[in-house]
């Protein structure tokens, strides 16, 4: 049996890179996928190679955007099963603490945080009594610190906070909610900054013990597994992605 075989399952993020993929990959595996993003024309091209995907754009940084979604799934399918909660800001804004804006703050807390906590709050009650899973996409930037991307740093560590809390409030109530950290992943973007930074892909790849970053579907399957009845007594968990960085460099 597929590992997802006939479960409904949200993926946010989903018009490129990782919540892309994972749309694709959820969808081979037997889910019913419902798919949010911001960018219309891209969701649709994703959604376009998955049968019966449905697509909802919108923010996921404000509740009606959250709820636009949650809702859609409900009417198409009559239930939710699951959700891989991959919206977020990524590195937009690389510098200092001192030199990040209020601006650059919020834009990177409203999605990559406060998106998670309104989707939490949003889909746990039709998760109760399925045996739900939530996957929050972290980083190993939540996992430690470094110079540079301080509001991404802490959006992430935030993620993992709010996943603690989540399950010491809904793990007596059957709903599972973990995260996946993936470190360097070959996305669109990443590829395009290793292009015009060669010597940073060299230090990354000496620094990995697998000695090569992953790619999208590496952290869709582990995101996959995590949805699945597979892991059905995993809860709180935070599983890096990393080909080993935070088990040598953290």
């Amino acid at each position: 049996m597929s590992l997802l075989a006939d479960k409904v399952v949200l993926v946010t993020g989903a018009s490129r890179g990782i919540g892309a993929e994972a749309a694709r990959l959820f969808a081979a595996e037997g889910a019913h996928v419902v798919l949010g993003a911001r960018g219309r024309e891209r969701l649709s091209e994703v959604a376009a190679h998955i049968d019966g995907a449905v697509t909802v754009p919108g923010d996921l940084s404000t509740a009606e955007g959250v709820d636009r979604l949650v809702d859609a799934a409900l009417r198409r399918h009559g239930r939710i099963d699951g959700a891989y909660l991959n919206a977020a800001v990524g590195h937009a804004h690389a510098g200092t603490l001192a030199e990040l804006t209020e601006a650059q703050w919020d834009e990177v807390h409203a999605t990559g945080l406060k998106g998670v906590w309104l989707a939490l709050r949003a889909l746990v009650p039709h998760l109760v009594g399925r045996g739900g899973s939530v996957v929050v996409a972290g980083s190993v930037a939540g996992l430690a610190g470094g110079i540079g991307d301080a509001g991404y740093q802490a959006a992430k560590h935030g993620v993992i906070g709010l996943t603690r809390a989540a399950v010491a409030e809904f793990s007596p109530a059957g709903v599972r909610v973990n995260v996946v950290a993936p470190g360097a992943i070959l996305t669109e973007k990443v590829r395009q900054d290793f292009a015009a930074m060669p010597h940073a892909r060299e230090a990354f790849e000496q620094h990995t013990p697998m000695r090569r970053p992953g790619v999208p579907t590496e952290v869709a399957e582990a995101a996959a597994w995590l949805l699945s009845d597979r892991s059905s007594y995993v809860t709180g968990a935070v599983l890096p992605v990393d080909g080993g960085l935070t088990a040598t460099r953290l």
